[in-house]
């Protein structure tokens, strides 16, 4: 079967992932009952309860002549009470952060996938935004790298977050894209990055942007880069700080292995030819050396394999899983790599932090001074570099906003986005 990308309506495309990753009986019909259902969990069908299936079959007439996606519209009452609205984004959060544990290469894939989605808009047009049709794009490439295959991983961890949330709360795949963005950074060891709740999918048939999704792969020329940010109304300081959050996504050592993503409290055999100390381990019990008996044999299985609960308690840095690498990077210290590229390039030159590869090569090129200059004070302040970060982040995924619902409305519309300008720099 072959899709077309304009045509691929996203509907389809969700529904034949879920096929492929849930083997559900009729996708197709899953997935409509999944945006019937929110509908249904909006604070403002509540109200109009006697009326819903008039409302729901109208809705459904209105998908085969949807608009043009020109805005991307905001509710940030839409989850209802604080309770619902925090469960649904702790739940996401959980799903991303065991996703990132079993498998660390997918921790640049979820923020690649957020910064694409808000790239996508165009600040000439005020057309697309962060809406969640990036998925659309990214299901439906035929591309087989390396690259692009961690950004389908993330799409479905994604799609199976939304799954699982149905029973409870609905959550819209815009959100939950900024959510993942979000905690693939917290992951690592870097600080929470706030993100607004509320954004409306993009509807069924509405044209996806042209926004390459190999923007992010090291194979497109720095220009291609640059003005894709540019394009979507963000300054040269606002893309470096954001490009400098993937660079230490990507070249932090994550020490975590498929293997090990679940830390088992049972003692350990200490590896033939290794020494340790012995308060390392517990006292072996005739009954733990009978267990281990017992699951020696081939026919033996686990009754809890396969299953795992995110533990949600503890402290703010663990309660969403172990951090993948918290014995090299903190918030404390998350311009770590970038104090290293401003002192490699006052030394040795320009061509002294090629190892941290093409993000490192763009902000730092000599034709991007305004660029090199943030780095360089993002080097000399993590409180700064951390402050940019989180206020880009924030700004990227709220990329042509437009606010409804009551009194959000009323405060919101029309009113500029928190912009990071190059003022501050004293260029001119």
């Amino acid at each position: 079967m072959k899709l077309s990308l304009k045509a691929a309506p996203l509907a389809v495309l969700l529904s034949l992932t879920s096929t492929l990753a849930f083997q559900s009986p009729d996708p197709l019909s899953s997935f409509t009952s999944a945006r019937n259902s929110r509908l249904a969990m909006d604070r403002r069908g509540f109200g109009n309860a006697l009326v819903g299936t008039a409302a729901a079959t109208l809705w459904n007439a209105n998908i085969a002549v949807s608009p043009a996606n020109a805005q991307v519209f905001f509710d940030p009452a839409m989850y209802g009470d604080q309770e619902l609205r925090v469960g649904a984004v702790d739940s996401v959060r959980e799903s991303v952060r065991r996703a990132i544990l079993k498998n660390p290469q997918l921790a640049p894939s979820f923020y690649q996938l957020a910064l694409l989605d808000g790239l996508s808009f165009d600040s000439k047009t005020q057309k697309y935004g962060p809406d969640g049709s990036i998925l659309k794009v990214v299901l439906s490439t035929k591309a087989d790298d390396a690259y692009t295959k961690n950004l389908q991983q993330a799409c479905l961890t994604l799609i199976e977050a939304e799954k699982n949330l149905r029973k409870k709360v609905a959550i819209t795949i815009a959100d939950a894209i900024a959510i993942g963005g979000s905690q693939s950074i917290e992951s690592i060891g870097g600080p929470v990055l706030a993100v607004q709740l509320g954004r409306a999918d993009a509807p069924i048939k509405a044209p996806v942007s042209d926004v390459p999704i190999d923007l992010f792969s090291g194979k497109r020329d720095f220009a291609d880069v640059q003005n894709a940010f540019r394009n979507a109304g963000l300054t040269d300081r606002e893309m470096t700080a954001l490009l400098s959050g993937l660079l230490t996504l990507e070249y932090v050592e994550k020490t975590r292995t498929v293997e090990d993503w679940k830390q088992s409290a049972r003692p350990r055999f200490r590896e033939p030819g290794k020494m340790g100390r012995l308060s390392e381990f517990k006292p072996l019990t005739d009954d733990d050396i009978a267990q281990a008996e017992l699951e020696s044999d081939p026919e033996y299985e686990d009754p809890d394999d396969g299953w795992y609960i995110a533990d949600s308690f503890g402290s703010r840095e663990s309660r969403f899983g172990d951090r993948l690498a918290k014995d090299q990077i903190n918030e404390k210290t998350f311009n770590k790599y970038l104090k290293d590229i401003a002192e490699k390039s006052k030394k040795q030159g320009p061509d002294a932090f090629e190892e941290y590869g093409w993000i490192a090569m763009l902000v730092m090129d000599k034709d991007s001074p305004t660029s090199s200059t943030w780095l360089n004070k993002y080097a000399g302040s993590n409180l700064s570099y951390i402050k940019d970060l989180s206020i880009s982040y924030n700004s990227l995924t709220q990329l042509g906003a437009v606010y409804t619902g009551g009194k959000y409305e009323n405060l919101l519309k029309n009113k500029p986005r928190k912009s990071l300008n190059d003022d501050d720099l004293k260029l001119f």
